[in-house]
């Protein structure tokens, strides 16, 4: 009876095998290296458009220099030359007082006896003109004072002159030094002296012509 039971056991572990004694491994193939996959490029073609070809009218000749004449205006000054401004001079009043001589006189007029008249040139040398001008003569043997001893000039312009008699009362044929003063609106201008007048003789200026200003030369 054992021995039956073993040969169905046997039977039943015989009908569960495949055959091998040794069963082997489910065979699974590795996975074969495959590179990666590229993605591929690509590439539109630009369609190439064949057409009548435009033609450029370009000139071959040789461009020839033209020699422009500009009209020059020789009264205008180069923008580089400095131009020349005048300004106004600050005023300068300046007076020249000159003495021409001397002559003498009885003066029988205003009671005197010899007195001593002295011819003076006065010229406006400065930029303004000189107003109120009083020209004085002093005698150092003076007598009484003699009414022409002042003489006033209101105005005397530039460049102008004008020529003048004074009178003191003065000794009798003696030698009389003299001194004259000029002064006016711009204060005193100089003093002008002589120790002895000479005489002017026959060259005493036309009393017609005294105490009035005239161009100076």
């Amino acid at each position: 009876m054992k021995k039956y039971i073993l040969l169905i056991l046997m039977a039943g572990v015989l009908s569960g095998c495949s055959g091998w004694t040794i069963q082997p491994l489910p065979n699974n193939p590795p996975t074969p290296f495959l590179p990666p996959t590229l993605t591929p490029s690509i590439f539109t073609a630009t369609p190439v458009v064949i057409g009548p070809t435009a033609t450029s009218n370009i000139s071959t000749s040789t461009p020839v220099a033209t020699a422009t004449t500009l009209m020059t205006n020789t009264n205008v000054p180069p923008s580089d030359t400095p131009v020349l401004t005048s300004t106004n001079a600050p005023a300068a009043p300046s007076i020249s007082v000159e003495v021409l001589g001397c002559n003498t006189s009885i003066d029988v007029t205003h009671g005197m006896g010899e007195v001593t008249n002295a011819y003076v040139i006065l010229k406006n040398t400065g930029n303004v003109e000189l107003t109120n001008l009083k020209a004085t003569l002093n005698a150092l043997d003076e007598g009484r004072e003699h009414p022409d001893k002042t003489v006033e000039v209101a105005a005397l312009p530039t460049s102008h002159a004008v020529t003048l008699k004074l009178t003191v009362d003065s000794t009798y044929q003696e030698e009389t030094p003299v001194q004259v003063e000029v002064i006016g609106d711009a204060g005193l201008f100089q003093r002008v002296g002589a120790d002895s007048c000479r005489d002017i003789g026959l060259f005493a200026p036309d009393p017609a012509s005294l105490n009035t200003p005239v161009p100076s030369q």
